[in-house]
């Protein structure tokens, strides 16, 4: 300091300015402390390239606004926090920048915050160029921001947040003091990557504010960010504030909506939603009073209800500030919605949401289905909302719904990529023709490769032939690399050992005749336990459960007692397996509590003399609304002398925040299924809390009855050319919906006739 003071002298006595500012450069987290205590507005510290591990990093202090105290990396990209790291910011003009956070974990609350403690907030102050990366708490189902913004003028840009696969919102803007509201914070050009299906509440990417402080404002703006599939739940982003402004964003393939969950007067505009039809994949979600959706574009979109292209929810009367404020007062106009599943109105009409929209227009949007079917769909009584100017281009428009006329136009793809009407006299319907969609490359650090999409299996493109013998199957799996196919040769092969997968892997029989097929035995009360980071795809081979031993909790599949992060992708195609009879609950695959598998996929296999489940994915029970698995396709496959049912699948509770479980099962021989006395469900199949379900074309023989319970939302459910011989009747339960089962049932026959 002495120095300092003495280079602040002598540049005084020289030139009569202020103090000249330094760049510090440290390499400890002892001489960051040392030169935080020293700096003054205008200093830069810069953190040496490298590790730092478990750094609590705080940035406590006063810039100025032509002077701000800034902390940044050596070099952009080169300095990584690990391990439990965190960094928390206090004072006025300060920024952050060129951090990366990635291989650990907060032991806060929060990876970023803007704020030291209650008491000592950040304002004016800017963080960018920052990673955070996979920095996920080892629990799925324990809470944490990676971002929590408080204070006052603040802005967050140019980041790169991906890989968040913990409960808790990726970015939140906090209200719950009055120095954080009408912050006129500033969220801009970063990039939300891919973030997985949570199978619970608690997933949405950005969030403002929260229902116990939806009546201020916080007049936040959130504009030229992409959110890359950020699919955590049904809520992208949850508005629960008043005053903010959603602009010129860009979603991609991201499954749920915007959604204007709380608070009022609130504008979106601008912002493009391209979903590649993917399942689920939203637009906007309209809620509460005085509401400005304008100017918007989407295409290809497959949600409905909740995740609606578009959706304008009923209220509930005189509703509590955590329930649904009515609509009242929208403006909803030039929006283009084309190639897409559902636009909605009164969405979750029931006798507690029973307050219509209101006092709202609706005007001047070009409306496309995905086909000819049903497209625009009313709930309840609609004539609250003016609708005027509007064009329709594909799909059938509910009866009850005026100034939606249907008539064909053809449409020409623009210069920024999206498509617009050829003829003239609808130039002044949908989506403007200035939008420019926000680039990849223009968000993010720009020093951080965004996040690839690839397959589960097979991308590392190396096969390497197994041959059996030995350990020869173990030591194969230890050395493979990610994404490798290892080729198994004809022959038995025994293991004792549990393998302990912790990387995408591909075991392949390789044989011309099913006969000849590879045979894996295990001696351990479990072939494959998955583990972080671990999927499986089984193809053309056979397991044999003979050599395994009586023991509690057998399984040939089961994933680990700790929890996983990430989210699992299972295949068996071609697969045999049997003699799962060593005791009375031996399943083929056990998904435990805090795993969440994003695909079961069974397809050609057959299953034979097993005394359990073929798959369980009842592991969350508390009834909170988490579940195992979120798409379980099973297709082809033959199942004799099963124990328990072929499939196990609880979704608890009435949280409406989730997409799955997603369950197919077609085209199946059941026989014999269902009947063990260590059966709690009473069923072949069970289906508790399933959101989608299509049970179709199978046949089943002296069997347990199939057994669907619908909780909460809007279920499908589809049972349709079933023939049941010797089987009873299904069993349909409703929980929490008054009237008759919610289910398509066609074609199905049972007892000598068709259901």
């Amino acid at each position: 300091m002495a120095t300092r003071l003495g280079l602040v002298c002598i540049a005084a006595s020289l030139i009569g300015s202020p103090a000249l500012a330094e760049d510090l450069l440290v390499r400890t987290q002892a001489a960051y402390s040392a030169a935080l205590e020293q700096a003054e507005p205008g200093d830069t510290i810069i953190l040496a390239n490298g590790e730092w591990r478990d750094f609590d990093m705080v940035v406590l202090g006063n810039g100025r606004a032509d002077a701000p105290l800034t902390v940044t990396a050596q070099q952009a990209g080169k300095v990584f926090l690990t391990g439990q790291s965190s960094l928390r910011m206090g004072g006025e003009h300060l920024v952050v920048s060129n951090l990366v956070f990635k291989d650990g974990y907060s032991p806060r609350g929060e990876t970023v915050s803007y704020r030291v403690s209650d008491a000592v907030l950040a304002s004016n102050s800017r963080v960018t160029g920052v990673v955070i990366d996979g920095f996920s708490k080892p629990d799925r189902y324990e809470s944490d921001y990676w971002v929590g913004i408080y204070g006052r003028n603040n802005r967050f840009d140019h980041n790169h947040l991906s890989g968040k696969s913990n409960k808790g919102v990726t970015l939140a803007v906090r209200l719950n003091s009055e120095e954080s509201r009408e912050n006129n914070h500033r969220i801009d050009h970063n990039y939300f990557g891919p973030r997985a299906t949570l199978g619970s509440n608690g997933g949405e990417t950005l969030r403002i504010g929260t229902s116990a402080y939806s009546m201020f404002n916080a007049n936040t703006v959130v504009e030229r960010n992409v959110f890359d599939r950020t699919s955590g739940e049904v809520e992208i982003i949850s508005s629960k504030s008043g005053g903010n402004v959603f602009r010129e964003n860009v979603f991609l393939r991201a499954k749920g909506n915007l959604t204007l969950r709380h608070g009022d007067n609130n504008v979106v505009e601008r912002n493009v939603f391209l979903g590649d039809g993917q399942d689920y994949t939203g637009g906007i979600r309209v809620i509460n009073r005085g509401q400005t959706v304008r100017q918007n574009y989407m295409e290809g979109l497959r949600g409905a209800a909740f995740s609606s292209a578009l959706a304008v929810m009923n209220g509930v009367p005189n509703s509590p500030v955590n329930r649904y404020v009515e609509v009242e007062g929208a403006r909803i106009s030039n929006n283009t919605i084309v190639d897409s599943a559902a636009i909605g109105f009164g969405i979750g009409a029931d006798e507690e949401r029973s307050a219509r929209p209101s006092n709202s227009t609706f005007t001047a949007n070009l409306l496309g289905g995905a086909d000819a079917g049903p497209f625009v769909e009313a709930f309840d009584d609609m004539s609250g909302i003016a609708f005027a100017n509007n064009r329709v281009i594909q799909g059938q428009v509910d009866a009850a719904l005026p100034g939606l006329p249907v008539a064909p136009a053809e449409l020409q793809r623009a210069g920024n990529g999206l498509l617009y009407p050829v003829a003239a006299e609808l130039a002044s319907i949908g989506a403007p023709s200035d939008l420019a969609p926000v680039a990849l490359a223009e968000v993010g650090a720009p020093y951080y490769p965004k996040a690839e999409e690839r397959e589960p299996f097979g991308f590392a493109g190396k096969t390497t032939r197994v041959y059996p013998g030995g350990t020869s199957l173990f030591d194969a799996i230890a050395q493979a690399c990610a994404g490798e196919v290892l080729l198994l040769t004809p022959g038995d092969y025994v293991l004792d050992r549990t393998i302990a997968l912790d990387k995408p892997l591909t075991l392949r029989g390789d044989a011309a005749d099913t006969a000849d097929r590879p045979v894996i035995r295990f001696s351990r009360p479990s072939l494959i336990e998955l583990r972080e980071g671990g999927d499986l795809q089984l193809q053309n081979l056979v397991i044999d459960g003979e050599l395994a031993p009586d023991s509690v909790g057998n399984a040939v599949i089961r994933t680990s007692t700790f929890p996983i992060q990430s989210n699992i992708d299972i295949e068996l195609d071609g697969v045999d397996v049997r003699g799962l009879n060593v005791n009375k609950s031996f399943h083929v695959l056990a998904l435990g509590k805090s795993s969440l598998a994003d695909r079961v996929k069974i397809t050609g296999s057959s299953f034979t003399d097993i005394s359990g489940a073929v798959v369980l994915a009842a592991a969350e029970t508390e009834d909170y609304g988490q579940y195992n698995v979120d798409y379980l396709d099973i297709s082809g496959s033959s199942f004799t002398d099963i124990g328990g049912p072929i499939a196990n699948i609880y979704r608890g509770g009435r949280d409406e925040s989730t997409f799955g479980p997603n369950v197919t099962i077609t085209g199946n021989t059941l026989t014999n299924v269902g009947s063990a006395a260590t059966n709690g469900t009473g069923a072949s199949i069970n289906l508790h809390g399933v959101q989608i379900a299509d049970v179709s074309g199978n046949a089943v023989r002296a069997s347990a009855p199939l057994r669907v319970v619908h909780t909460v939302g809007t279920p499908k459910t589809s049972i349709r050319g079933n023939v049941f011989t010797g089987t009873p009747e299904p069993v349909l339960e409703e929980l929490n919906f008054g009237g008759a089962f919610r289910a398509e049932m066609s074609g199905n026959v049972a007892g000598g006739g068709v259901q």
